[in-house]
């Protein structure tokens, strides 16, 4: 068993009944995989709901486990903005927050954008959006 870091991409495509996306997430539990989100999905989510979407949102997100966001995780975030701005490359606030948090569990990364995530040591696993 190994716990899963569902990215803002992959809830939407869920959240709106995108078969793969729904089908790849049936296969986690199936698995015994455990699927994660933390705060900055939360966010991210509740932020670009469609009217009509907030019961499907509440239950989908209740239904997930909840990735810590503490001291450890906000270093290591900052700490990869840092470096990659030193080599000339933005990487958004959000998204070193979600890799720590997926970083921080030892889970896979579940993204529709994998290139947004390189940050080292952190597993990325390709679920293609709209799918």
């Amino acid at each position: 068993m190994a716990a899963v870091l569902l990215d803002t991409t992959v809830l939407i495509d869920i959240l709106r009944g995108r078969t793969g996306a729904v089908e790849r997430l049936r296969g986690l539990r199936g698995s015994g995989d455990t699927p994660y989100v933390c705060a900055v999905n939360v966010e991210e989510v509740v932020r670009g709901l469609r009217p009509g979407e907030e019961e499907r949102a509440a239950t989908l997100l209740g239904g997930l486990w909840i990735a810590p966001l503490g001291l450890e995780e906000g270093r290591r975030a900052g700490a990869w903005r840092r470096d990659a701005a030193r080599r000339g490359r933005t990487i958004t606030q959000a998204d070193c927050l979600v890799a720590a948090a997926a970083f921080g569990l030892g889970a896979r990364l579940a993204t529709g954008n994998p290139k947004d995530f390189t940050m080292a040591g952190v597993a990325v696993e390709h679920w293609p959006v709209g799918e």
